[in-house]
């Protein structure tokens, strides 16, 4: 049975109108990075919805990245949130996008769009031990418009941290940029443009894929993979290269 805790709203930081991140403090159990949690409020527990941690399992600032969706019931209400409001959280956390379920390998992509960013920015900001099993790490981060890279200063810090492991790309696909790739991430892979601009294989030999956000591009990015890279979906009882993880 789901045990449900008391959260407090620290800050609310409201990107643009239709992108914001809550930060709050609660009791809840140690999660593993990539793992994600449920939030609701008291008396409305049948209005719930799954966010996954943007912070580092040792931050004890619990951050999420969410969409405000226009019709949702949920997210008006995250949205409008102020420092020492209340909000229910669950005890437990839930999930196996994690690192530890990757199979060790030359070349890891992690494929983005939107918020999907936030379980990818907490297995980079976990401990960096956890992840030197991949030789190289390449973050592809997929959003609509340019003001939508609202991370970008922690990727930055990042890239630091990793000392060239890291790599890190933006797809735009309503808007030119001088340093961002633009289109939808099936057809770059498909094309081999994402390849080029990297610089790095994907190919079953090497790689494994992670993609977390949009199903509709974790669908047919799978799709892609399947059919031009020769890649799987991953199992536990039969190894693949195909990781993923939809976001709503």
């Amino acid at each position: 049975m789901t045990q449900w805790i008391t959260g407090k709203i620290l800050k609310i930081k409201k990107w643009n109108s239709h992108l914001f991140s809550i930060v709050l403090h609660a009791p809840i159990k140690p999660f593993v990075a990539g793992q994600f949690t449920k939030l609701s409020f008291k008396n409305e527990k049948k209005i719930q919805r799954a966010y996954s941690y943007v912070n580092a399992p040792d931050n004890k600032n619990i951050e999420f990245y969410i969409i405000l969706v226009k019709s949702g019931k949920m997210t008006h209400k995250l949205y409008n949130l102020i420092p020492n409001d209340e909000i229910l959280i669950t005890k437990e956390s839930f999930g196996f996008f994690t690192i530890s379920e990757i199979p060790e390998c030359k070349n890891l992509w992690m494929f983005a769009t939107g918020t999907g960013i936030g379980p990818y920015l907490s297995i980079l900001q976990d401990k960096k031990d956890k992840i030197k099993k991949f030789k190289n790490i390449i973050l592809i981060h997929a959003v609509r418009y340019i003001d939508e890279l609202n991370y970008t200063p922690l990727i930055n810090k990042l890239k630091k941290k990793y000392e060239g492991q890291l790599h890190t790309h933006n797809i735009i696909s309503r808007e030119k940029t001088d340093n961002s790739l633009m289109g939808r991430i099936p057809n770059l892979i498909k094309n081999q443009e994402l390849e080029n601009k990297v610089g790095l294989e994907l190919n079953s030999n090497c790689s494994h894929v992670m993609l977390c956000g949009n199903p509709n591009m974790v669908r047919d990015t799978q799709k892609i993979l399947l059919e031009i890279k020769n890649m799987r979906k991953h199992y536990r009882r039969n190894p693949g290269h195909i990781t993923s993880e939809n976001y709503w």
